[in-house]
């Protein structure tokens, strides 16, 4: 989940003239080739190592005390003011963040990079980091899609005032919501585009192939301890969080799509708050046509900046999210080495124009019942669902393919002349196995575990 933006703070004019700044803004975001960055966000599950419980925030083993340790590191503290004083939620340093999910997931937000080996390093730098951190203070992380092992009610809360206006409203527009906020980790990638034409064509061959990214990380077969039924339950959470502001987007598909399309779609996302004075001003299930027009009910008198748009573009949590760039949504967090795949796969699917194409090829005759079909049934039978005269694995071996052959193509080297298909290889492996990572822990768990989850913690860790 992102904070609040930190773009100019300009008002935004009333009537037709605000709607086209609000178009404009996304447009900015089109970059020349050359210039197409690569940023990647992963989150982890904490636990103490002796009990194996989530760390609060508070105390000498808790989330902010970890937070303070990472500073040596060179990392800037960010505070957030709450009922207690400034805590410090976040940490900057050189275009990254690190930052609290709402029950205490890590998450590294990565700075806009050239390359999957920079990637990589970057994530792997942030591992070492915080585990020489965590390890004194018996803490451990885990990558995982869902929490295997703690209820709901025993996830702890980070104090965060978005956070709590989230957790109010959630219950009102779903019944999973809380579970997405606490119990759910992700690894995402942020791609750039090169004009209007390419962000549609990369937003449509990435929403048609999110749910085969989904059953390639899928890694989240365990609930409060026992198998729940499903691959992936993180993207099945997403089917009853709130309807107004996830699952697929039918309207990319449609003649005519661009950013003036998503801008009305964004105008028809409820919003979550307002920011200002580093506060949250609760403004949950009211309009931004209203904030618009100075009708805001939570902050009447007051239109919106550009800022309040940026921060109320992060409130949409769809498949795909379109901001100044495209952001992958739909895998499930894992482990270390999944983490530089899932930007490999985007990367080497929208960053080389044959690629690009032959992803385009694959996916352009798909109905839109096929679409939401593969996003309804990949959640539970992953690489096993059928499709057409063959199944989802069929899918992913191509997509897999497609994209290695794109970062072939790229060439960009390491330092022994690996081009950035190498971070494919544990797709390459669960493709040719014909299994998810899931499916191999359910064998564990009805194995050598013995019916238990406590080893996923051991085994797993970073």
């Amino acid at each position: 989940m992102s904070g609040p933006s930190h773009v100019k703070d300009l008002l935004i004019e009333p009537g037709a003239a605000g709607r086209a700044q609000l178009i404009d803004y996304l447009a900015s975001g089109v970059r020349p080739r050359e210039d197409w960055k690569i940023g990647t966000e992963h989150e982890k599950f904490g636990f103490r190592s002796d009990d194996l419980r989530p760390p609060t925030f508070d105390g000498e083993r808790g989330i902010e005390a970890l937070l303070k340790g990472l500073v040596r590191f060179g990392w800037e503290p960010v505070e957030e003011p709450t009922d207690s004083g400034p805590r410090v939620i976040a940490l900057t340093r050189d275009g990254a963040s690190v930052s609290l999910e709402p029950a205490g997931q890590l998450e590294l937000s990565g700075a806009p990079l050239d390359t999957l080996h920079e990637t990589c390093r970057e994530a792997s730098t942030h591992l070492h980091e915080v585990r020489s951190v965590a390890e004194p203070m018996g803490l451990g992380f885990l990558g995982m899609g869902f929490q295997p092992k703690w209820r709901r009610d025993e996830m702890p809360w980070m104090p965060k005032g978005r956070y709590k206006i989230m957790r109010e409203y959630m219950p009102k527009v779903g019944q999973l919501g809380l579970d997405m906020m606490t119990r759910t980790c992700t690894v995402q990638v942020n791609l750039d585009v090169g004009s209007e034409a390419d962000m549609v064509k990369k937003f449509r061959v990435s929403l048609a192939l999110q749910s085969i990214a989904t059953a390639l990380f899928a890694d989240s077969p365990f609930t409060e301890g026992q198998p729940n039924g499903f691959l992936s339950y993180r993207s099945q959470i997403w089917t009853d969080t709130d309807a107004g502001r996830t699952g697929l987007l039918d309207f990319v598909f449609e003649d005519g799509f661009g950013y003036e399309r998503y801008v009305d779609y964004l105008l028809d996302v409820p919003m979550y708050f307002v920011y200002r004075d580093g506060r949250y001003i609760d403004a949950a299930g009211q309009s931004f046509r209203d904030y618009l027009d100075g009708r805001l009910p939570a902050y009447p008198g007051h239109t919106p900046t550009l800022q309040d748009w940026a921060d109320h573009s992060t409130t949409a949590f769809p498949e795909v999210r379109l901001k100044k760039y495209l952001e992958m949504r739909g895998a499930d967090s894992g482990p270390w080495n999944r983490i530089c795949a899932l930007p490999a796969f985007w990367t080497g699917l929208l960053y080389d124009d044959t690629a690009l194409d032959a992803a385009w090829d694959l996916v352009k005759d798909f109905s839109l019942a096929e679409i939401h079909a593969l996003r309804d049934g990949v959640p539970r039978h992953a690489f096993k669902l059928p499709f057409r005269n063959g199944t989802v694995l069929d899918l992913a071996r191509r997509a897999v393919q497609i994209a290695a052959h794109g970062l072939a193509r790229r060439a960009r080297l390491n330092d022994n002349d690996s081009d950035e298909s190498i971070f494919l290889g544990p797709l390459m492996e669960l493709v040719e196995a014909g299994s998810t990572s899931a499916e191999r822990k359910l064998e564990l768990f009805h194995g050598p575990w013995r019916g238990s989850v406590d080893p996923v913690f051991r085994e797993f860790a970073y």
